[in-house]
């Protein structure tokens, strides 16, 4: 079950942040995604996916500086897809931002995909951030090399990272979206089926402050591997919705 300690008035915009165990990495990446934004309408909707280190309490202390700032609490862990719904469900405005809460993602680029967003509206449906300069070990390079590079020939959604927590997008598109676990995956392919057209924004990656990733790569292999043929059979038996029209007696 969610918990949402929440604020008030709707915004225009809504920056959802998923977090696990991210003790350490709350303040600073509030205070840089605050003033990114300043100016701007806007909340920050931290999402804690049942953490058992500090980031509660953290949050509940930074809400009384930043009236921006809701937490919303997952009572168990439920991954990161699930917690990305749970914030969008819960978002006041009607575009979405999402960044990773460890930090990596640097909250500058955020009004380069809003204005990429705004600027392609209506025919693109979602902006993905694509990394450059990736922090990471080279295990870890090599497995998202992989990852994207079997996704792409399979689902030709001609994205070459979607592994890039910052994206920006209608919340009507995405909740339109065929919910599952992994879903954060595979949006640019799940948003052209709907229709759209996907911008590209290119954005500095950075380590990690503290901490250790939560996802790992032998224990989502072979769920990634069904997620992907379910998404190809999605894509595959999409319809076209026909235009229909009524036809009435002329005067």
């Amino acid at each position: 079950m969610a918990q949402d300690n929440g604020r008030d008035p709707a915004p225009a915009l809504s920056v959802i942040v998923p977090v696990r165990n991210e003790a350490g990495n709350i303040a600073p990446l509030v205070a840089e995604i605050a003033a990114a934004l300043r100016g701007r309408a806007f909340e920050i909707v931290y999402v804690n996916d049942g953490s058992n280190d500090a980031t509660e309490q953290e949050l509940r202390g930074l809400m009384a500086a930043h009236p921006s700032l809701r937490q919303i609490r997952h009572e168990q862990s439920c991954g990161q897809s699930a917690a990305i719904r749970t914030g969008v469900t819960a978002a006041r405005a009607p575009v979405v931002v999402t960044i990773d809460g460890d930090g990596q993602n640097d909250p500058a680029f955020i009004p380069a995909l809003i204005a990429a967003l705004e600027g392609g509206a209506p025919l693109i449906g979602l902006v993905a951030g694509q990394r450059t300069g990736r922090k990471a070990t080279g295990f870890k390079k090599l497995q998202s090399r992989i990852a994207n590079g079997v996704r792409g020939r399979v689902l030709n959604d001609g994205t070459r990272d979607t592994g890039c927590g910052l994206k920006a997008f209608r919340r009507d598109v995405f909740l339109s979206l065929p919910y599952f676990d992994a879903l954060h995956r595979f949006l640019p392919a799940l948003v052209r089926r709907e229709g759209f057209d996907i911008g590209y924004v290119d954005v500095v990656d950075r380590p990690r402050r503290h901490g250790v990733s939560n996802y790992g790569f032998w224990d989502r292999l072979w769920i990634g591997i069904l997620d992907l043929a379910g998404v190809w059979w999605l894509i595959r038996r999409k319809k076209r919705v026909p235009q229909a029209q009524e036809v009435t007696l002329a005067h």
